[in-house]
């Protein structure tokens, strides 16, 4: 029987993250996300707003990096997988179930200092695999996009404009 567990979300952090770390010293951090979803009601001919509230769990160097660089109402897209908690409530006894996501991999979005939605920035912290991590979540990019390492880049790329390479509307093969 297959099966598939993947999770792709962006949205505000509801509050600053506090890291935590176990007994063996691997540090933990939970944000709380706020996902907005936006649609026109035909009914009442009016746009409707709803909020889901998402905890995330993060592990490992990306909760050390999250307790860093994050704060309260900071943008962050999350990818990772669906978790099931369950405890017994100590109050009532009663058994209790919780969904939340654990993160695989956590990209900043926007600016350093922004604290909303933005297409600058971003970078990615990569899960406990290993792989190089570095900046802070931030790539190491020139505002122009260029990679501050050696390499040669193209003259528009350099200067930041982009030439649009696709074929007319007239010449697509379909």
């Amino acid at each position: 029987m297959a099966s598939f567990n993947k999770v792709i979300i962006m949205g505000n952090l509801t509050r600053d993250p506090q890291v935590r770390y176990t007994p063996n010293q691997t540090a933990v951090t939970d944000l709380g996300l706020a996902v907005n979803h936006t649609w026109y009601d035909k009914g009442s001919q009016q746009k409707r707003e709803e909020v889901t509230f998402v905890d995330v769990t993060l592990w490992g160097r990306q909760a050390e990096v999250a307790g860093e660089y994050l704060s309260k109402g900071r943008s962050v897209l999350i990818e990772g997988r669906l978790h099931l908690d369950s405890w017994d409530d100590k109050e009532t006894g009663q058994k209790r179930n919780k969904l939340k996501v654990v993160c695989e991999n956590m990209t900043m979005v926007g600016g350093r200092n922004e604290q909303g939605g933005g297409s600058q920035g971003g970078g990615s912290q990569g899960g406990s695999q290993g792989g190089s991590q570095g900046g802070g979540g931030y790539s190491n990019q020139s505002p122009a996009g260029q990679s501050q390492g050696g390499g040669e880049h193209n003259q528009t790329e350099s200067a930041g404009a982009f030439q649009d390479t696709s074929p007319p509307d007239d010449e697509v093969p379909f």
